[in-house]
């Protein structure tokens, strides 16, 4: 399994007599940031300041955006490939970033799949897949980071949920119970990492535009709709927000929280 990072720091950032990021100094570690909620993530925070490992399942994607925000901001980007499902995998890059970015702080666990169909004739393979790399993979990434997140004295742990989560959806046995399983898990890290310092704390994204919801029909869309009182869909950079407040100072007295951006679906 590729650890090895794809896209090296080039070197401390100016520091000019710019005022202080948000995020300066801090590393950050985003899964599923090939693309979507965790691309805009990793963007986001490398914009406030951090050095942030970019981590998806495909080398290709993982590549993309590491160079994108390196384009942006030299240095602050590194992508691995790294398959979350994987305890193996996770261990060896858990090494690999400290060596590479330093020890991280922020770990945004938001790598997921989906494998729909109805309950009575969903595969015990589809069932496996979406746990294995939904929730297992959180649990996995906790475990690989947990020693330099105790260590930050202010760490913080970030699940990307999701309403689906929250209130279910037919067809979604499997990612619905994978999201509901993240926010208990997130309530238990936030107990058992509370005298250290960290917090971990949830978000649960409603309705994203994102590829997935583009390509979607129109009548579609229209029903979907029809269940958030916003009336529309949400962005990316919206769900980036909130990822950015709760890795922040501001948010050091919020832990085993789920916050929901879903434009008022879930009340």
């Amino acid at each position: 399994m590729q650890t090895k990072p794809l896209s090296a720091c080039s070197g401390p950032r100016s520091v000019e007599s710019v005022p202080m990021s948000s995020l300066e100094n801090k590393v950050a570690v985003v899964t599923g940031a090939g693309r979507g909620i965790g691309r805009a993530i990793a963007h986001r925070f490398a914009s406030e300041g951090a050095k942030v490992a970019v981590l998806s399942y495909s080398e290709a994607n993982s590549q993309a955006v590491a160079d994108e925000i390196n384009a942006a901001h030299p240095g602050a980007a590194a992508g691995y490939a790294v398959d979350v499902a994987s305890s193996e995998a996770t261990a060896a890059f858990g090494k690999a970033v400290v060596a590479d970015l330093g020890a991280p702080s922020i770990l945004v666990n938001n790598a997921g799949i989906t494998r729909d169909g109805l309950c009575m004739r969903m595969k015990e393979e589809d069932w496996d897949i979406v746990l294995d790399t939904n929730l297992k993979g959180a649990f996995n990434m906790v475990k690989a980071l947990q020693r330099p997140l105790l260590k930050a004295g202010a760490g913080r742990i970030i699940n990307i949920s999701s309403v689906i989560g929250l209130i279910g959806n037919a067809g979604q046995a499997n990612y619905a119970a994978s999201k509901a399983g993240l926010i208990g898990l997130t309530k238990s890290l936030a107990r058992e990492f509370s005298s250290r310092g960290v917090t971990s704390n949830a978000i649960a994204p409603g309705f994203i535009s994102t590829d997935m919801t583009n390509e979607l029909s129109e009548e579609l869309r229209e029903g979907i709709l029809g269940t958030v009182p916003l009336k529309r869909f949400g962005e990316v950079e919206e769900i980036a927000s909130a990822a950015l407040f709760l890795a922040g100072e501001d948010a050091g007295y919020i832990t085993g929280q789920t916050l929901a951006v879903d434009g008022g679906m879930v009340m």
